[in-house]
């Protein structure tokens, strides 16, 4: 098969994974990614702002000429909830094909599946499990691959930033008010999932990953340290009420944080600490392997587009 790409749109963040594929071995060999905000305006006026669309539409252009250069033989691009809530989201998938990019708007309970399968790639998602993925337009929750085991909340941190804004440093009351949003917001949403209990959260996406790369003080990002960490209910806490009493400009320079993210760890953390709680859960086991990897898993067998 040669070359594959999967390509994510995110409310805040796009990326890119191309990986060689032999036999039943598809090994990653470049990633890609750019927090573009594409959402960020989306609360306000129900659009992609212009300025975000732009951009966008850079990123996808760089990911179409890295694309030819590494011969890719097959694709997938895959758009979450900004393309799927956005008024002018035809007119951003129209622009996005003439840069040589056809994106699949995928629905929640699709993306819930393929970040459950791509999961599997790093961390070994089994039975008793519940995986959260924290994006900038929604957080889903899964705990298998079938219609049922998954839930989607319209809750990002690009979302919850914007519904409750923090302060440069966050004022303490204001917190305390995403703290108990987070908590009503995941106690109400995972309604579904009734009285089951899990053995194991596994958390994926930036906010997760962040939270590892800062615990270890990481100056260089590296996945495979990432993979698999295991960030205890007292650390995460201890992270959220650190970064809570910062800065962005100060969380810039804190080992490990990832310009661009500054503004949304601390949503992203009261979002993990109240799903901690609602699931009773003393820790959460990091995975870098998320969608991404969910999306790339299919290329070339379905739904995968020419290179």
């Amino acid at each position: 098969m040669g070359r594959l790409a999967a390509i994510d749109i995110g409310t805040n963040t796009i990326r890119m994974l191309v990986a060689e594929r032999g036999g039943r071995r598809t090994v990653p060999v470049a990633r890609r990614r750019s927090i573009v905000g594409l959402g960020r305006s989306l609360r306000e006026t129900g659009r992609i702002g212009e300025a975000e669309f732009a951009a966008g539409l850079r990123v996808l252009r760089e990911f179409r000429r890295e694309m030819g250069r590494d011969g890719i033989a097959a694709y997938r691009a895959c758009g979450t909830a900004c393309l799927r809530e956005a008024e002018n989201r035809a007119a951003f998938l129209e622009a996005a094909a003439g840069e040589g990019i056809d994106i699949e708007v995928i629905g929640p309970a699709e993306e819930a599946r393929l970040t459950w399968e791509g999961i599997r790639w790093a961390v070994a998602g089994r039975p008793g499990d519940v995986a959260m993925d924290i994006g900038g337009g929604s957080t889903e929750f899964v705990f298998g691959p079938r219609e049922g085991e998954s839930v989607s909340l319209s809750t990002g941190v690009v979302v919850l930033s914007t519904l409750l804004p923090l302060s440069d440093p966050p004022d303490p009351w204001e917190l305390r008010a995403v703290s108990y949003y987070a908590v009503r917001r995941i106690e109400d949403g995972t309604r579904p999932f009734g009285r089951r209990r899990f053995r194991r959260l596994i958390g994926t996406a930036g906010t997760f990953t962040t939270l590892a790369a800062m615990e270890r003080g990481m100056t260089r990002y590296d996945p495979d340290r990432i993979n698999g960490a295991r960030l205890s209910a007292a650390v995460v806490r201890r992270w959220a009420d650190r970064l809570g009493r910062m800065t962005d400009a100060q969380r810039l320079r804190v080992p490990g944080m990832e310009k661009g993210r500054e503004r949304y760890v601390v949503p992203g953390a009261l979002l993990i600490v109240a799903a901690m709680e609602r699931f009773r859960l003393n820790g959460v086991t990091v995975s870098d392997a998320g969608l991404l990897e969910g999306i790339l898993a299919g290329v070339g067998r379905n739904g995968g587009e020419d290179g």
